[in-house]
């Protein structure tokens, strides 16, 4: 029974060590972080394009206001 539990204790730490050294391995490479800026940078630009064209929106209503009422 010594043996059995000394197995599971050994194949447990290894495979403890291969997950933190994958972990390890994860937080240092830097390929992912291209992406995640990108991603950032699409919602920035998208968010200034909704503020920007609800403005534009309210604007065009106006002058079509202003050409419905002077026609009629």
């Amino acid at each position: 029974m010594n043996t059995l539990l000394l197995r599971t204790y050994v194949s447990m730490k290894q495979m403890l060590e291969q997950n933190l050294v994958e972990c390890a391995r994860l937080i240092c490479d830097a390929e992912g972080q291209d992406l995640v800026e990108y991603a950032l940078l699409v919602c920035l630009i998208a968010l200034a394009a909704m503020a920007g064209v609800r403005h534009v929106a309210t604007a065009v209503t106006a002058v079509f206001s202003n050409i419905s009422s002077s026609l009629a």
